[in-house]
């Protein structure tokens, strides 16, 4: 379809509201918000945030979960020319406090509660106690019941705004300016900023969403949460520069998302291998409930990408790959491929994206299907900022590619294939293994529910393949099964050393693998005179 003429998130709301004054632009669980809606609240709040002193290149903190107050106040500040700064609502206490000290937030407009988490409590003394308060934050305002002492309201605060009028192209955000500031953990102590940039983001997520096909017909739930990549510059562009209709989910719980999903018929979603596994296990699954679903995006094996398409019903599921320096994904499959191609790889770059695949001794480039380091240039984000600044040198190369830290190759087509983090990759006597690779023999065998694979180190073979299997119910496997089965389906050398049967794998909040931790107990493993360091 045409893509908008608008290189800024407000003037990207306010072009669809325009053009689709109809449609809905965000659902959440609580109502529905048309464009012009939309754009009338994000007007209302920039009016406020001008009001309070927030001038253009000023931080605004945001510590919401999906709903469209997260929209507003990211599309908002754009309006006045300042910035987003959203945090993860995971965050430990410690973790706000370097967020709001290393994002130099001057606002923290923060949920009261969300789950367990009571922020309302957490922040009470957050400006009255010099010692605690980040020096930057001069106001703190509140998302919900309540409110602290020293805080405001968030609708109040809104109301009290005067009549605001959208400043002149020159005054509010700039196609080059920074439209939000994603903190992304990995390789360091402390998340690393990285900024993504209005025309490029708008750019690149418009491109994303041809590889899904989208349209203004389409609604398209999001149960990941927007402060990731994934969510913010990746589904929340795709869908408004197509002028589609964005469904969130406050929380992901697989009963819920799936009322969700059939009751407003969504045609995509964005799921990961742990929701959807959650989603098609819930007892209330049905196919005839997600038979709405046209597409999806996903990231995962290639059964993973298969299961989304055959049980969950997404049929023209889209394979992608990125990082959030690259605006979420740099790589995307087409939706109208054969499944199969879309299961063997993450797709050709998207367009304005550069990658190329290099040895990652020699630094030269590699031919099609050598398996090297990735690096990727185009729609990339211009560098960390904050304390992460540091890191750049090393990140980004002299010529302008980012050091993505992922290997993989590249098929004559041009398709990428992803294999592993480089922190990931086995050596055993030699040979590069990548885990994924074992992990997705392993699931095909019918007594698996799930598998971990890792490396434990050895004297002989320098590491040894160490398989973490979780039994599926009610059946019985058999190390001697495991390697019969592994050594049928893949090279010898790929067949794992030892393998141990544990209750469940070590994960993250939305289900992610935590291989580091994986790793660490496959090390206390092989240092254990018992061998057992579970």
């Amino acid at each position: 379809m045409r893509a908008p003429f608008s290189r800024t998130l407000i003037d990207l709301i306010c072009e669809q509201a325009e053009r689709h004054p109809q449609q809905p632009a965000v659902i959440d669980e609580r109502g529905s918000w048309t464009y012009p809606q939309l754009r009338d609240r994000c007007l209302a709040l920039a009016s406020a945030l001008q009001a309070s002193g927030i001038r253009r290149g000023d931080q605004v903190g945001l510590l919401v979960n999906n709903r469209v107050e997260w929209v507003e106040i990211c599309v908002a500040v754009s309006a006045i020319g300042a910035v987003a700064a959203p945090f993860s609502t995971w965050s430990t206490p410690r973790e706000l406090d370097f967020l709001l000290r290393d994002s130099a937030a001057r606002i923290l407009i923060t949920l009261d509660r969300f789950g367990e988490r009571a922020y309302a409590d957490e922040f009470a003394t957050l400006l009255t106690d010099s010692a605690r308060r980040p020096p930057a934050l001069e106001r703190l305002v509140v998302v919900g019941d309540t409110c602290p002492a020293g805080g405001e309201p968030y609708d109040t605060w809104i109301e009290r705004a005067p009549p605001f009028e959208l400043p002149p192209p020159g005054e509010r955000a700039r196609p080059d300016d920074t439209a939000f500031i994603l903190y992304t953990s990995g390789s360091t102590a402390n998340p690393k900023a990285v900024p993504n940039i209005h025309g490029a983001v708008i750019e690149n997520g418009f491109h994303i969403g041809e590889r899904q096909g989208l349209s203004p017909a389409d609604r398209v739930m999001l149960p990941v949460p927007l402060f990731w990549s994934y969510g913010a510059a990746n589904a929340m562009c795709a869908t408004f520069s197509h002028g589609a209709t964005l469904v969130l989910q406050g929380r992901f719980e697989p009963g819920p998302a799936l009322d969700l999903l059939e009751r407003h018929r969504c045609t995509s979603v964005y799921t990961l291998p742990a929701i959807t596994h959650a989603l098609i296990s819930h007892p209330e699954f049905a196919p005839r409930r997600t038979r709405s679903l046209r597409t999806a995006m996903t990231i995962g094996t290639p059964q993973d990408v298969a299961t989304v398409a055959q049980v969950l019903g997404a049929r023209e599921v889209c394979n992608v790959y990125g990082q959030t320096e690259s605006y979420g994904n740099c790589c995307v499959t087409w939706h109208h491929w054969p499944l199969e191609r879309r299961m063997a790889v993450q797709g050709p770059p998207l367009p304005g994206v550069r990658l190329r695949v290099i040895d990652p001794d020699s630094g030269r480039p590699l031919p099609a299907g050598e398996v090297g380091a990735i690096e990727v240039s185009g729609y990339l984000t211009p560098g960390y900022i904050g304390e992460s600044a540091t890191q750049n040198a090393d990140a980004f190369t002299a010529d302008g590619y980012f050091r993505t830290g992922d290997l993989g190759s590249l098929t004559p087509e041009g398709d990428l294939i992803f294999k592993a983090r480089t922190s990931e990759m086995i050596k055993r006597a030699g040979i590069n293994v990548a885990p994924a690779d074992i992990e997705d023999v392993l699931r095909q065998h019918p007594s698996v529910a799930a598998a971990g694979v890792t490396s434990a180190p050895d004297a002989l073979k320098g590491e040894i393949i160490v398989a973490y299997i979780v039994p599926a119910r009610d059946l019985q496997a058999s190390e001697e099964s495991l390697r019969s089965h592994c050594r049928a389906l893949a090279a010898v050398y790929k067949t794992p050393d030892r393998f141990e049967f544990i209750e469940a794998l070590p994960v993250t909040n939305t289900g992610k693998l935590l291989r580091r931790e994986l790793k660490q107990m496959a090390a206390r493993l092989a240092a254990s005179p018992s061998g057992d360091a579970r």
